[in-house]
């Protein structure tokens, strides 16, 4: 992706640099992905141990001292701001477009762990949306394990997985999170899972939709970039962490969608770029 000379959003709040700690919260988005790589490429474990393993991981530490970036964090803290900025702007006149203002959402930057209103966020959650504070939290560490561990390489991976966030915000903003959310526990953990599979395609769906527009923009987007964010896509299907991880796919348990499911799902919003095709809620198949 080309980012050089382009606009950047004023909604990007870095607190990298900064120490921190505390107790896991997860919120939305692939934070229960992450979870997932995370329990299978750093000493094994089983589903029901993930959430002790991780609070272990992440006990408080630091005094809250400012460290200073590196370049290289530098330009990564440029690019996710230009990429923002580019959603905004696609988000902005497709709300318009429908006679509704958008409302632009926060997107924190930390390393290790920062506070949110879903609770301590941890780098072991990997990116999410924060439905109570409406912010999408994003430790770039993770991505370079995403790269090294899954082959999830490029930096349209990384926008890929902003845009999916970025998504729930827009679930969030026509009340479709609230309304998924409020099933839960009147549901089954079976037909809930299967409702979360749902509303993750879904948020694949509006960053393909992202990725439409994008394209737009002369230079922005590069050969090989689309590429690379269906391969991110991919990497994370349920299906496939789960047989790396348990050597075995357990249907029921699905969250986010199959390997297939994600990227098809990306790929109808890259082609069509109506929101209007992507009610996944209604589609008989997935």
């Amino acid at each position: 992706m080309r980012t050089d000379g382009m606009r950047k959003s004023d909604n990007v709040e870095d607190r990298r640099g900064m120490s921190g700690g505390g107790k896991l919260a997860i919120g939305g988005g692939l934070g229960g992905i992450i979870i997932a790589i995370l329990i299978m490429f750093f000493g094994g474990g089983d589903s029901n141990q993930i959430l002790e393993t991780i609070q272990q991981a992440t006990a408080p530490t630091g005094s809250g001292e400012v460290q200073p970036l590196s370049e290289e964090d530098k330009k990564m803290g440029d690019f996710v701001s230009v990429v923002l900025a580019d959603i905004e702007e696609v988000w902005t006149d497709i709300f318009e477009k429908s006679g509704r203002a958008y409302e632009k959402p926060k997107l924190v930057l930390f390393f290790n762990a920062t506070e949110s209103a879903c609770g301590y966020a941890s780098a072991a959650t990997g990116p999410f949306y924060c439905p109570g504070d409406e912010r999408v939290y994003l430790d770039l560490n993770f991505f370079d394990e995403m790269q090294r561990r899954l082959g999830a390489s490029g930096d349209f991976a990384l926008a890929y997985v902003i845009a999916h966030e970025v998504g729930h915000h827009v679930q969030k903003q026509l009340g479709i999170m609230d309304q998924v959310m409020g099933q839960q526990g009147r549901l089954s953990q079976v037909e809930f899972n299967k409702l979360m599979v749902r509303m993750e395609l879904q948020a694949d769906f509006l960053a393909g939709v992202w990725a439409h527009y994008a394209q737009r923009t002369q230079g922005f987007i590069e050969s090989g970039d689309i590429e690379e964010g269906m391969n991110a896509a991919s990497a994370v299907g349920d299906d496939r962490l789960q047989r790396q991880s348990q050597g075995r796919v357990v249907p029921d348990s699905f969250t986010h969608g199959t390997s297939e499911q994600r990227v098809r799902w990306f790929r109808k919003g890259l082609q069509t770029g109506d929101v209007n095709q992507g009610d996944t809620f209604k589609a008989a198949v997935l």
